[in-house]
Parts: C-alpha cells; sequence; structure tokens
C-alpha cells in the first residue's frame, strides 16, 4: 500500500502547534509507516507537492502567507485548519482592532524604548495585509482542528481517522485551550 503523503506550514503564529505536532512521540514512528512528509519542518522542502493531507497552522497575515495558503489548497486533498490562529486568527488577530499604521508606529517608532527606528521597507519583506485572517476567509478549508495548540491526542485521533476511512470526531475531553 502506498504511503500517504502529508504537508505542513505555519503562517502568523507560534508554532505551537508543530510543537504539539511532535509530541506524538513514539506515534510518529507508527505515523512514518504509513505516510511521508512533503513540505514540513521535518523535511526543509521549500514548496508543497501533490499530498493527501496538508496542515495549515496560523493566521493570514501578510502576502507570502496568501500565497503559501493557495499553494496548498491547490496541492492538497483534504486541507486542515490547526488551532486557534488558523481558525479564528488567534493572537496575532489582535491587530485588527487597530489600523495596520497604528500598530507599526507603536512597534517600530513610537513604542517605549524604541528610538530612532523606522518601519521596515525592503522590498523583500512581503506586503502586510490590513487585517490577520482565519485561513478559511482565503480558501476553502475541509476539517478544524480546535486548540491553542491541539494536543499530540487531537492530532492522531484526526490522523487516525483518516487513515481508517472514518469521519473524524473528537470526544470532549479532547477539545480544549490550554
Amino acid at each position: 500500500m502506498a504511503k500517504i503523503k502529508v504537508a505542513t506550514t505555519s503562517l502568523a503564529g507560534c508554532f505551537g502547534c508543530h510543537m504539539s505536532f511532535l509530541d506524538l512521540d513514539e506515534r510518529l514512528v507508527a505515523l512514518a509507516e504509513v505516510a511521508e512528509f512533503d513540505r514540513s519542518p521535518i523535511t526543509d522542502i521549500e514548496h508543497c507537492g501533490p499530498c493527501d493531507i496538508g496542515l495549515i497552522e496560523g493566521g493570514v497575515c501578510n502576502s507570502e502567507n496568501v500565497h503559501v495558503l493557495r499553494e496548498f489548497r491547490k496541492n492538497c486533498k483534504i486541507l486542515v485548519a490547526v488551532g486557534a490562529c488558523a481558525i479564528n486568527g488567534g493572537l496575532p488577530a489582535m491587530r485588527n482592532h487597530i489600523s495596520l499604521e497604528d500598530c507599526l508606529l507603536e512597534a517600530y517608532r513610537d513604542g517605549i524604548g524604541v528610538e530612532n527606528a523606522q518601519i521596515p521597507s525592503d522590498p523583500e519583506l512581503p506586503l502586510l495585509l490590513d487585517k490577520v485572517h482565519p485561513i478559511h476567509e482565503i480558501v476553502k478549508i475541509d476539517y478544524f482542528l480546535p486548540g491553542c495548540p491541539p494536543s499530540a491526542d487531537v492530532f492522531w485521533t484526526f490522523l487516525t481517522a483518516l487513515l481508517e476511512g472514518r469521519e473524524p470526531s473528537f470526544p470532549y475531553e479532547l477539545v480544549h485551550y490550554d
């Protein structure tokens, strides 16, 4: 039987969902028997190729995030929003309550301890969006894994259900925000 292909990426977030995924510990060995990783921090592959499952953590805050997200949607049969930032914007979306200009001024010019600084304007930097968006506002999402971050048990329950051809569902005690 051919292995399924899994890709992961982190957009605007803290990388906590990936860390929780790694908490699968020895279950990663069992997963490696039936899955291979495409783009992910595990492989350091830069672009997402054809995959069965794409796991996306983080919200969408810049043009690069939009590009990566659309690439994943194009190449993944199943696309999964992982964690609070991907599902509703999470902590990065706290900046949505002030203008982007005010946010940049506070961070780079007017903040405490900031002297003689300027807002970065290098053309190599991705263009910031006016708001941080949950990923479902940009592309169609097939599943949502709740949590901040989702626990390793949530990942395991979800992935094993898919591998067994079952519709994933979570017992109440697995769905929480730590």
